[in-house]
């Protein structure tokens, strides 16, 4: 197969460090499926992965997101068939024009969603559903405060929460992000205003719970925004590492929780990964959830959108078409 290529780091660094390669993809091993590409989603664990925030063998093959037609099947698979329509969020090699996946990390793509679609919400949705529905039993009239709500992970969680009946406070960087958000509370203030902000629509009570991918800068604002025994939930670091956890600070604060979860420990077995993707496409056929994607770029560019996506610059979700 000639005209297959791939995006690759043989060194951590910037988004210059990304490569264009050929690749013979061959056929796929037992328990596998080869996929050409129609859509690969751009998500900060890429970032991270090609910064070496997070550690991966070089050179890596860059992506985690994608959704393509099966063109080749390995031994010994059952339940897909040549044409299908699979997604995966699962391990490297998405920015790539072919890839080849493990059969029990596919996710079937519904006929009433796009590739492209599929490609904008899996991971980002897939994450949603875990810190909705599984991290917290969250009940009607629970208040949450959700960090960068007009990003991927956030355009995404906002709704459904709301569709639980959770009242949202939804952080944004700017005015014109917050004009992009619907929720009972949409606030651009700065991070060293927010806790005081948060503490005053709750009146003095705070939060239930917080959704933080920030990382190091909303830290603080996070922690002070929690009601007494609230939880953080730390998904993701888009301005850093958080720092240093002092446990007296969890007990001064009002006996607060903190967890830094893992997606892959929310959909470690095929049927886990069913049921969270059933979830997703349930909401996205009910319109609770829309593919709210931003830009599209080739896959070409991917560096560009890289450097768009570190900038915050990007709005929603970033496709990046083959």
């Amino acid at each position: 197969m000639t005209d297959a290529w791939r995006l690759i780091a043989c060194q951590h660094g910037g988004p210059e460090v990304i490569e264009r390669e050929s690749f013979d993809p061959g056929r796929p091993g037992p328990g596998q499926l080869l996929l050409e590409q129609e859509a690969i989603g751009l998500n900060f664990i890429d970032v991270y992965f090609r910064a070496g925030i997070y550690q991966a063998p070089l050179p890596l093959v860059l992506g985690a997101e994608s959704v393509g037609r099966v063109i080749a099947i390995g031994e010994g698979v059952q339940g897909f068939a040549l044409g299908d329509r699979v997604g995966c969020v699962n391990g490297a090699g998405a920015y790539a024009t072919h890839r080849t996946i493990e059969a029990a990390r596919g996710v079937h793509i519904p006929d009433h969603v796009s590739s492209e679609d599929a490609a904008a919400t899996m991971l980002k949705g897939f994450t949603a559903c875990y810190l909705a529905e599984d991290m917290l039993p969250l009940s009607p009239g629970d208040i949450a405060l959700v960090h960068s709500a007009a990003g991927g992970v956030g355009s995404i969680l906002v709704p459904w929460l709301r569709d639980k009946g959770v009242i949202v406070v939804a952080h944004v960087g700017s005015a014109a992000k917050a004009a992009q958000v619907e929720a009972e509370h949409v606030l651009f203030d700065p991070f060293e205003d927010l806790a005081a902000r948060v503490k005053g629509i709750t009146g003095g009570k705070g939060v239930r719970v917080v959704y933080d991918g920030v990382g190091k800068a909303s830290w603080d604002a996070s922690l002070g925004s929690l009601a007494r025994r609230g939880l953080l939930v730390s998904y993701g670091n888009a301005s850093g590492p958080v720092p240093p956890i002092a446990l007296l600070d969890l007990m001064r604060g009002g006996s607060l929780y903190v967890s830094r979860p893992t997606m892959a420990d929310y959909t470690v077995t095929s049927e886990d990964l069913a049921h969270t993707a059933a979830r997703l496409f349930t909401r996205i056929e009910r319109g609770v959830v829309k593919a709210q994607i931003g830009q599209r770029y080739k896959l070409a560019d991917a560096a560009d959108a890289h450097r768009a996506l570190e900038a915050r610059e990007t709005t929603g979700s970033t496709v990046l078409v083959p």
